[in-house]
């Protein structure tokens, strides 16, 4: 599980994963800047800099830090890994404090080129709050082609994410999962301008990466997961 808080990447793991993160690097750990042992001690808002490591993390570490991302100064932060003792248990923990909305969205592709929208001054991709009753698939599907004006088909999922916002004073984590798409149709292509969509840009790879600079961490995740598949294939 990655969760997106504050635009940071969390990334949650069980104990298996932690323990051959430790053989990988021999205990090393040089990705890291920052490592910490929650049975040996407690967080603090000095280790929140860097990409950060914390080892043994159970629901209290969890708690403990979300109060510190409300509270600190997190803007040296760049990811977080939360090696878990029960990861399922921490996962649980981490979407307590918040309301959870299911949505979906899509990566669509037509010439090698990929489908984006500048919305609030940022790149964004397609995506939205699913209906009810409706799966995923149909979610994605329908929100690409009420911002974009795009008929598509949808093919395989890339991932899903996580990322928190807060909404009428109330804390809200968002759980998107992703679908690869082609155009079915591209003929009435038009931005949704009534949910904030300034323009619409078919983008080849390398606009695609100039672009994302100026996008939110969890949008580069998804471009770089499904970028990574299309390597594997």
């Amino acid at each position: 599980m990655i969760v997106f808080i504050n635009d940071c990447p969390i990334r949650l793991i069980g104990p298996k994963a932690a323990a051959q993160l430790t053989k990988r690097t021999g205990q090393t750990f040089t990705d890291y800047d920052q490592i910490v042992d929650a049975r040996l001690e407690s967080l603090k808002q000095d280790f929140l800099h860097g990409h950060l490591l914390i080892l043994n993390s159970n629901p209290a570490t969890v708690s403990r830090l979300l109060t510190l991302l409300q509270k600190a100064n997190v803007s040296q932060l760049l990811s977080i890994t939360l090696g878990c003792q029960n990861k399922e248990d921490c996962e649980a923990a981490i979407k307590k404090p918040f309301k959870v909305i299911k949505a979906a969205g899509g990566v669509v592709f037509k010439d090698n080129k990929m489908l984006l929208m500048f919305r609030r001054g940022v790149w964004d991709l397609p995506k939205g709050k699913l209906d009810d009753g409706e799966s995923s698939r149909q979610g994605a599907a329908r929100e690409v082609q009420e911002e974009t004006g795009v008929r598509v088909s949808v093919g395989e999922r890339i991932c899903t994410t996580w990322h928190t916002y807060n909404l009428n004073g109330n804390r809200i984590l968002k759980r998107t999962k992703w679908y690869r798409m082609g155009v079915l149709d591209d003929s009435r292509m038009t931005p949704q301008f009534d949910e904030d969509i300034e323009k619409l840009a078919w983008l080849d790879q390398r606009e695609t990466q100039l672009a994302l600079t100026n996008s939110f961490s969890s949008i580069r995740y998804v471009v770089d997961s499904v970028n990574e598949s299309l390597r594997r294939t």
